[in-house]
């Protein structure tokens, strides 16, 4: 597992919380498991731009950090899903914050990455 190089400073916040969904796809992977329970292979066919291997890391860091939950069923072939927690619940307003900030500053992201599709 990745290990930080600069500890996270403990007394600050919004520093811890930026800590638990700071990568690229842990809170866009919670936004999709805030519907409904997934496979792993579902998530990677939602996000095919992110390796299986960034994605499997990146669950398992949400699973360390108890913000999704693992199911794995006793059967033949194996079948496992990914939900999320009730503490991961809690990171869903902030999240659609993001998004509602995303979507009334479109212009400023057409501005630095070019025209939206």
């Amino acid at each position: 597992m990745y290990e930080r190089k600069i500890p996270v400073d403990l007394g600050c916040p919004l520093r811890l919380t930026m800590s638990l969904i700071d990568s690229k796809w842990k809170s866009c992977i919670l936004d999709e498991l805030r519907y409904r329970s997934l496979r792993p292979s579902r998530l990677h066919k939602i996000f095919p731009e992110a390796t299986p291997r960034v994605l499997d890391l990146q669950l398992k860091e949400l699973m360390e950090d108890g913000l999704v939950s693992k199911t794995i069923f006793p059967e033949l072939p194996p079948r496992s899903e990914y939900a999320i927690t009730p503490l991961g619940m809690t990171l869903i307003p902030i999240i659609d914050a993001m998004i509602e900030w995303g979507n009334r500053n479109t212009k400023l992201f057409e501005r630095k990455y070019g025209k939206l599709e």
